[in-house]
């Protein structure tokens, strides 16, 4: 079956929910398509993966923030392929004709070769990705609290971050947070001072987007937290019992983290598009693709050269590459000329951990626990939905003034059937089953 819509925009992140929203008053239908129903709030996922908050806290349904836009229509799909000369966008179910294409389909986990890394390191790239992490953590916890061979136990206590970037450090700091609060006295017969956090980082510093110093700060901060920090070491290779060193060290752990770095994530392309850095879609200043006027990409997937150096690939930039995408297809519809994007960097902070973070606004730095109080505050205030922001707040109380975490579960539960872990979305609608003009919103 095969819809129509003048404007169709992949990927329900920062960049395409809010090119969809700026889009919603240029008088045009406009369809947003993603795999999952909800919008994930990416910056807090390490949290879910430490046992902080739980995985409903930083999600919130498409359709809840599209619904004042009568305009904006979601579909719930895989998108399998896309023909951009002829316009149209393959599903797992249905086939969508366009005359305007957004492509926001984020980043994947960038393995670098790695052998092992893909098969037996944990992410923190999705919603799935942080249960699954917190999931090994609590598994790991309960093993070592029976276990009663040493080396064994020792094992199961240990866990390699590996990265060490914005990502890597947070980790690094939440795990220090979760071990060291009331969830060691629910584990009487281990000694939750033994737990081994060891960062392993390729480069000779911490936080490379960050300035110098506050890269220094943050080294500084985790080794008196007690993480083992590892400058300028590779990893060889990745297994279910050990992380292997190019130095030939062997760190035995059955947690391998890996935060060290992504790369863009797309669907199939009819033809072939140049690519950038980490297999980014090299588009015009405009944010055009080369080829074709229709077509733009935002956010990870897209890649724009200043000065040898590509976007930054944070949540800002996406947001304000959305803006400008929305403002230049209403351009375009009004035969107007489109124009450039300029990013306006308005800062960065990192968490640390321990209420401690890093911040650098305007060429202003600062560090401890006033940038840990703005990281909180920015982030709680752009965190989508009030109900999330307020459990979130209540929960963040209770972490960092009860010094506890409430989240203990191991999911899944209950192992479902094959019948029941069956989608219906995964079947193909027949031609004429909702008729031509299905509505999605």
């Amino acid at each position: 079956m095969m819809q129509k819509f003048p404007i169709a925009i992949v990927g329900a992140g920062f960049g395409g929910l809010q090119a969809a929203q700026s889009l919603a008053h240029c008088g045009k239908e406009i369809l947003l398509i993603d795999r999952v129903n909800y919008h994930t709030f990416v910056p807090l996922l390490y949290q879910v993966a430490t046992a902080q908050l739980e995985p409903e806290q930083i999600v919130y349904p498409v359709r809840t923030i599209l619904r004042r836009s009568r305009r904006c229509h979601f579909l719930m799909a895989e998108v399998e392929k896309i023909d951009l000369s002829a316009r149209i966008i393959t599903t797992d179910r249905i086939e969508i004709n366009y005359d305007f294409l957004v492509l926001a389909t984020g980043s994947k986990s960038q393995y670098l070769g790695v052998p092992g890394a893909k098969e037996y390191a944990f992410s923190v790239n999705s919603l799935p990705d942080a249960v699954a992490l917190r999931d090994r953590l609590l598994e790991c916890l309960e093993a070592a609290s029976i276990e009663a061979d040493p080396l064994r136990r020792e094992q199961l206590l240990t866990f390699v971050i590996i990265g060490g970037g914005a990502t890597g450090t947070e980790v690094s700091g939440a795990l220090v947070e979760l071990f060291r609060s009331r969830i060691r006295h629910e584990y009487p017969t281990l000694n939750l001072h033994h737990v081994k956090l060891i960062l392993v980082q390729s480069g000779d510093r911490l936080l490379s987007e960050l300035s110098p110093k506050l890269g220094i700060y943050t080294q500084k901060y985790l080794h008196k937290l007690g993480v083992d920090i590892r400058f300028s070491t590779q990893v060889a290779r990745i297994t279910t019992e050990a992380v292997y060193l190019h130095d030939r060290q062997i760190i035995p752990t059955k947690t391998a983290i890996w935060t060290a770095g992504v790369e863009a994530t797309m669907p199939e392309l009819s033809e072939d598009w140049s690519r950038g850095q980490k297999n980014k879609l090299r588009v015009r200043p405009t944010l055009q693709s080369i080829e074709y006027d229709n077509v733009y990409a935002i956010g990870d997937v897209a890649y724009i050269d200043r000065d040898g150096k590509g976007s930054s690939g944070v949540a800002p930039e996406a947001l304000q590459q959305g803006v400008t995408v929305a403002r230049n297809i209403t351009s375009q519809l009004q035969n107007r000329q489109t124009q450039p994007f300029r990013y306006f960097n308005k800062g960065r902070l990192a968490i640390i951990g321990c209420r401690s973070g890093v911040g650098d606004i305007q060429g202003w730095t600062f560090t401890g626990l006033l940038a840990w109080l703005i990281w909180l505050g920015v982030h709680l205030v752009y965190l989508p939905g009030f109900r999330n922001r307020l459990l979130v707040l209540l929960t963040w109380l209770q972490t960092y003034l009860g010094n506890d975490r409430v989240v203990r579960s191991i999911l899944p539960l209950q192992p479902r059937t094959d019948f029941q872990h069956k989608s219906i979305l995964k079947q193909k609608l027949p031609v004429g089953a909702t008729g031509n003009n299905a509505d999605f919103s």
